[in-house]
């Protein structure tokens, strides 16, 4: 695994942290967009094992759809939460009135957590 790659599923990781610790504060707007960069890290690191480079999220979750959710090589439940993520993250940053639930944040935060074991795992099959 390349060291760029490590070092985005770190980022992930710490997105998550910081997005339970978001939520916590009473603040799920805020929380849903550290959720979707969890997974936006995630989608990279797995292009990036690829010599695959984006810097527009359109982009990353355009060729994360193509390369992993159509070939089926990971669930494409996953492609499917990270454009809704974007959704989310967008609408949390942009907008004054969302409905944006701690539950829903809740369950972002979970799915990340699924993404980015199923990604790890997935990647260090790879190295067999």
């Amino acid at each position: 695994m390349k060291e760029r790659t490590r070092k985005l599923f770190d980022k992930a990781r710490d997105a998550l942290e910081v997005a339970e610790a978001i939520l916590d504060m009473g603040k799920p707007e805020m929380a849903a967009g550290r959720a979707y960069y969890a997974m936006f890290y995630i989608a990279e690191a797995l292009l990036y094992e690829r010599g695959l480079e984006y810097s527009a999220h359109g982009k990353v979750i355009g060729a994360y759809g193509k390369e992993f959710a159509k070939t089926k090589e990971l669930d494409p439940k996953y492609h499917k939460s990270l454009r809704s993520g974007f959704d989310l993250r967008i609408s949390g940053d942009y907008e004054v009135d969302t409905n944006i639930s701690n539950q829903l944040v809740v369950d972002m935060i979970n799915q990340a957590r699924e993404f980015l074991e199923s990604a790890w795992g997935y990647l260090e099959k790879q190295q067999i």
